[in-house]
């Protein structure tokens, strides 16, 4: 078997203990993650009379701190796998939700049918902007974290998570608000959704995203 330098983490043959590996829990947390952003993205934060951003923005900054947690311990092309799995847990959640809102169901259940429709019911142009926009951010901000890595050894982890997110954002924000939105809205109103989420990711990742990344990524270097 031929085995990768300097990682013990690629090396490792998981023992025999009944406990969950790393990996398997930062996969679940990330999916898991994900799902949830699509569902919150429902509801729209309305602030000063001003909606800022879905409700998924909150959540999503933190399913990205964990790919980076991914592409820092295991590397790009595992995290690139993660990523694709991701995407088609998503396509299943999307699928079947779907196909749940024309099940039949009995008559003192239409007020409950209508909430569900209501929340699942998501338009399918949307949903391949959400789609589209989380496959092709995730592998930006992964690619990009390497590539900064190879310049900054093992230094300066900060650099590393907030500078790939800075591309995957834009790039992710980028292709969701055209894909689901040119046509339907004015241009300068286009621009200014993007701007307005690519800032308030990058300042709820640098709060609150970073710090967890350096505690899991410390947590699971001394692990190893």
């Amino acid at each position: 078997m031929n085995k990768v330098s300097g990682n013990p983490f690629k090396n490792r043959e998981t023992p025999p203990t009944g406990k969950l590996p790393s990996l398997v829990i930062i996969v679940g947390l990330l999916v898991t993650s994900y799902l949830t952003a699509n569902v919150m993205a429902v509801k729209l934060i309305h602030i000063f009379g001003i909606t800022i951003f879905d409700a998924g923005t909150i959540i999503f900054p933190f399913a990205y701190m964990l790919g980076d947690v991914l592409t820092e311990i295991w590397g790009f092309k595992t995290a690139k796998k993660v990523i694709w799995l991701t995407f088609f847990c998503q396509v299943i959640f999307v699928a079947f939700t779907y196909i749940g809102i024309h099940l039949p169901y009995p008559p003192e259940m239409s007020e409950t049918a209508a909430a569900y429709a209501l929340l699942f019911g998501f338009v399918p142009r949307i949903m391949a902007a959400s789609l589209t926009a989380f496959l092709c951010g995730e592998l930006i901000n992964a690619w990009t974290m390497v590539k900064i890595k190879e310049k900054t050894g093992e230094q300066r982890l900060w650099v590393r998570t907030i500078g790939s997110s800075v591309f995957g954002y834009i790039v992710d924000t980028t292709l969701f608000v055209c894909i689901a939105f040119i046509g339907t809205v004015p241009a300068k109103d286009i621009l200014s959704m993007i701007w307005i989420q690519v800032i308030a990711k990058l300042l709820i990742e640098a709060i609150g995203g970073t710090p967890l990344a350096y505690a899991a990524i410390g947590y699971l270097k001394r692990k190893a």
